[in-house]
């Protein structure tokens, strides 16, 4: 007769009812935005000056996108596309803040539409402790301000940009360093992608035993150009002054990310943590970034100002080093998001995004179009085809698959391509709201950027 080892029973006896007893946690949820990025400059999606390891191990560890897009080439709307799963001119979030209100608004109506939830309204109703770190450029008024749009914390500064360094003359509020509901004193100000970066690593060590969502949206590698010392002594062999600070700048940032990457580690989260990584447009026309072979640059509808580098992790759900090669959108964020933990949405109205966990494992396809517009320029994505069009100018119509540059405009080769796709677009547009405000540059530029002689740097640099 084989006698029972008793304490072996009991000790897995105990293992099973302790796990029983405890609901399975949800996991943690952390967006990370970087500004302005060029789309060439990632390691991972080719850079070769600038080492960004630590956003390579997220895709390493993760999934690439390669058809990756932004809602919008420009910083505001697109950051309004990420944080409510909807194309923002739903909500005539179509431009930048500009002081220029639309007739029917005033300047206290520029900002995300309070009657939009984002998804940390949505994350926190449903037990999340939330956090937006840096940049913000969702409206100034108090009413945007993020401790009133569903973050329990907030840690950053309101406006678009703003130095790096401590300002060294008076600076309006909106530049300010918040620290919730306080300003941090300018001489408390060292240098700001570390400072996100340190508290970023103290929230998650202060939540380590609940579920939580960050949103770590880093200023870099928007303008200024402003980098510590040893970070520029890391690039000798760059000699240009603006693409070294870039390149120091990008670097910091990474360096920042593999801190938090680590923390998640060293607390033991990092499987239970859903990491997106995404650029909010472009590369900008005056922070040397580069878009490689893609056409255009930040504000613009070519490749350039609205395919970006994206990234998602979550170990045990998403396979390592996976590439998808299938359009997807920022606005497919918060969906994912909320699948993952399994919350339930309080806002009652459509998202343009949509849960891509099913998509990754599968043949579907995420979607069929996707669309843009901004101003007087307006584009759409449908299958390998794409189209430009910009007020009475000739439309511009391109074959991806063949000419990821757009060098070739085949609109006349392919009337009913054209036809139909203008037909998707206008039947899109009739579900957007009028802008709330205007474009601080007017629709010039959008009509010189899209045109088919504007073609190289220098020319595209001509109009920001």
């Amino acid at each position: 007769m084989i006698k029972p080892i008793h304490g072996i029973w009991i000790i897995c006896l105990f293992t099973f009812l302790q796990a029983a007893a405890q609901p399975h946690r949800k996991p943690n949820i952390i967006v990370i935005v970087s500004d302005d990025g060029g789309y060439a400059d990632f390691d991972c999606y080719g850079g070769k000056q600038i080492p960004t390891p630590h956003i390579n191990s997220l895709a390493k560890e993760g999934v690439r996108f390669t058809n990756a897009y932004v809602s919008a080439s420009v910083c505001a709307p697109s950051r309004a596309g990420i944080l409510t799963g909807r194309y923002q001119q739903r909500f005539g979030f179509e431009h930048n803040m500009s002081g220029k209100p639309a007739p029917g608004y005033t300047e206290a109506d520029m900002g995300l539409d309070p009657n939009q939830k984002t998804i940390a309204d949505e994350l926190q109703t449903n037990g999340y402790r939330t956090i937006a770190i840096g940049k913000w450029h969702q409206g100034n008024a108090d009413a945007y301000f993020p401790l009133n749009r569903g973050f329990d914390e907030f840690y950053g500064f309101r406006e678009g940009s703003r130095n790096f360094f401590s300002y060294k003359t008076p600076r309006k509020d909106v530049y300010a360093l918040y620290d919730n509901n306080t300003i941090v004193p300018e001489e408390k100000i060292t240098y700001l992608t570390d400072m996100f970066t340190h508290r970023a690593v103290h929230f998650i060590d202060q939540n380590k035993a609940r579920p939580f969502f960050m949103y770590l949206a880093y200023n870099a590698i928007h303008t200024p150009l402003q980098a510590k010392q040893k970070d520029l002594d890391r690039f000798p062999s760059i000699g240009e002054k603006d693409r070294k600070t870039y390149a120091a700048m990008m670097a910091s940032m990474d360096d920042g990310i593999g801190a938090v990457l680590q923390t998640l580690k060293d607390k033991g989260l990092e499987n239970n943590t859903l990491i997106f990584f995404i650029n909010d447009n472009g590369g900008a026309t005056n922070n040397a970034s580069d878009n490689g072979i893609l056409r255009g640059m930040k504000g613009s509808k070519w490749e350039g100002g609205i395919r970006v580098a994206t990234i998602m992790k979550w170990p045990g759900h998403i396979r390592s080093n996976t590439l998808y090669n299938k359009p997807v959108i920022a606005l497919d964020i918060l969906p994912t998001a909320l699948a993952a933990a399994h919350a339930k949405r309080t806002a009652s109205y459509a998202l343009d995004g949509v849960n891509l966990l099913p998509y990754l494992n599968s043949t579907g396809t995420p979607h069929k179009d996707l669309f843009w517009r901004r101003g007087v320029a307006a584009a759409v994505r449908s299958g390998k085809w794409k189209l430009i069009r910009v007020q009475s100018d000739p439309v511009l119509l391109f074959n991806l698959e063949a000419d990821i540059a757009e060098t070739v405009n085949l609109a006349d080769r392919y009337p009913k391509i054209v036809t139909t796709l203008l037909r998707k677009l206008e039947h899109w547009e009739k579900g957007l709201q009028p802008p709330h405000w205007g474009s601080s540059f007017g629709g010039y530029n959008q009509v010189m950027k899209h045109k088919m002689e504007t073609k190289g740097r220098d020319m595209e640099r001509k109009y920001p």
